[in-house]
């Protein structure tokens, strides 16, 4: 028989040894996601794995906000953000930092992300975008890759707190050095 672990068997880093902790090498740009429930979830998730921080660009909502809160549990707290008016703002810093920028997004010549190939010495950047219109074209532009995430029913696209969550892992599989 199995049990469930209580909370304080679960070890997990107090909000300020998260702060002081090496942290994977991912940045996640959120370019202009609509839902502060989409974008308390990507909080939650890049607390999770441990990412180094998220930039927030257009309409997209920062902390503090309830509807973040409602979704991110804290991790509003924990995670360190940044926010651009502009999306190709943020791309042109994180390029100047020597990151690889990554947008995820269906794209001709796109990579699939059973094919992603991440190498742990670099830093990377990946690029989610509005619930309807995607990664817009001029974030696109500036990317050095796209990567898409395969899918085989009817709908288009994953929820973009969803596609968050398949990406990151996969790249955090792939860079992490824990």
């Amino acid at each position: 028989m199995q049990r469930k672990l209580r909370i304080d068997e679960l070890n997990r880093l107090s909000e300020m040894s998260f702060k002081e902790a090496p942290k994977v090498p991912i940045v996640v740009v959120l370019d202009n996601i609509r839902s502060l429930n989409n974008v308390g979830s990507i909080f939650r998730t890049s607390d999770a794995l441990r990412l180094e921080k998220i930039i927030l660009c257009g309409i997209t909502a920062t902390p503090p906000h309830n509807d973040i809160h409602k979704t991110a549990l804290g991790a509003e707290e924990s995670m360190d953000w940044q926010y651009f008016e502009m999306t190709e703002e943020a791309i042109s810093h994180l390029k100047v930092d020597n990151y690889k920028i990554i947008s995820v997004e269906q794209v001709d010549k796109s990579t699939s992300l059973l094919n992603m190939s991440l190498d742990p010495n670099h830093k990377y950047a990946f690029i989610f975008g509005n619930e309807v219109k995607g990664v817009k074209q001029a974030a696109i532009d500036l990317s050095d890759q796209c990567i898409e995430i395969p899918q085989f029913g009817t709908k288009h696209s994953f929820n973009v707190s969803v596609s968050a969550g398949i990406v990151l892992w996969e790249a955090f599989k792939q860079v992490s050095p824990f």
